[in-house]
């Protein structure tokens, strides 16, 4: 009698190696992910936000900082699909250049975030001892700390009351707020996969064969302890975009006359009943975004750990 689980077996070993040889941790990622509709639809939409930020003329021809009030809160129409916020602006326009400002501050902040957690947690996994203790330590402190208040009391301590710095300033500002805030998560989640990795035979191997620390760190642990770092940083992107509406919104953040959803979102608290538009439309692209990373994140955790699928 034919076992049906056999079948089955017997299609995922010929799909893993019909190429003539066992498939990698991220190709076998990647051809899991192809077969998820989730990940198309989140990195469809991903590409879309992309595009506005790097190439909003492809979407509007109209200047984000032109204002007429004679258009003051005007709703949506043929002439301005979005309608027209309390200057007089478009929203269409302002929501299309919103789109740099608000990944920009996100990928950036991702980046140093990676940089640093991801830094430290290889030197405390690999090294261990008093190295691994005082990291540690650091960073229950930094864990300790509220997120959003930390990065009002750091903004509030750089800009003083009265101050208008310069929009590269206070995205620099903010960038930074956020990654010495949130680096203890990527420094834990790093050290975990190298102490892991750190046990392996090949990491021994390469010791035993007279490889110092940084040729064992990068040409061997990295590959293999690079994955969960890079789902929490997929993660992290859409909430870091959050968070610099957030922090725009409670006026510690970006401020005219940069244009981003958060500053969009944080001008339009005070017309929500009389313009209602001028909040929805930023606040949708805003919630659209950071949940197609959210998705995206899921889906390549999923794809990378065989023990989800």
């Amino acid at each position: 009698m034919t076992d049906p689980n056999a079948a089955t077996a017997g299609e995922t070993v010929q799909a893993v190696t019909r190429e003539g040889r066992p498939r990698g941790l991220f190709a076998d990622a990647w051809y899991e992910l192809r077969r998820r509709p989730m990940f198309w639809l989140s990195a469809t939409l991903i590409l879309l936000v992309l595009l506005m930020a790097a190439f909003p003329q492809l979407f509007t021809s109209v200047d984000p900082n032109y204002a007429d009030l004679s258009r003051s809160r005007q709703p949506p129409s043929g002439e301005a699909w979005f309608g027209y916020d309390n200057q007089g602006g478009d929203v269409y326009a302002r929501t299309i250049h919103g789109a740099r400002a608000s990944l920009l501050v996100g990928l950036l902040a991702t980046a140093a975030t990676v940089l640093l957690g991801a830094t430290l947690g290889v030197l405390a996994g690999y090294h261990g001892g008093w190295l691994d203790t005082v990291l540690s330590r650091i960073s229950d402190i930094f864990v300790g700390l509220p997120f959003v208040l930390g990065a009002i009391v750091i903004l509030y301590t750089f800009n003083t009351p009265g101050s208008t710095p310069s929009g590269v300033r206070v995205m620099t500002q903010v960038v930074l707020s956020i990654a010495v805030l949130a680096w203890p998560v990527a420094m834990r989640i790093m050290r975990s996969a190298t102490i892991t990795a750190k046990q392996q035979d090949y990491v021994k191997a390469a010791r035993a064969l007279g490889a110092g620390p940084g040729r064992v760190i990068v040409r061997h642990m990295l590959p293999n302890t690079v994955a969960p770092v890079l789902v929490y940083a997929t993660i992290a992107l859409g909430a870091f975009i959050g968070v610099e509406a957030t922090l725009s919104f409670l006026g510690v953040g970006l401020r005219p006359p940069v244009v981003s959803w958060g500053v969009m979102i944080s001008a339009a608290k005070d017309y929500i009943r009389v313009a209602p538009h001028m909040l929805l439309f930023p606040a949708g692209f805003l919630t659209l975004t950071v949940l197609a990373f959210v998705t995206l994140g899921d889906a390549v955790r999923e794809a990378l750990d065989p023990k989800l699928r």
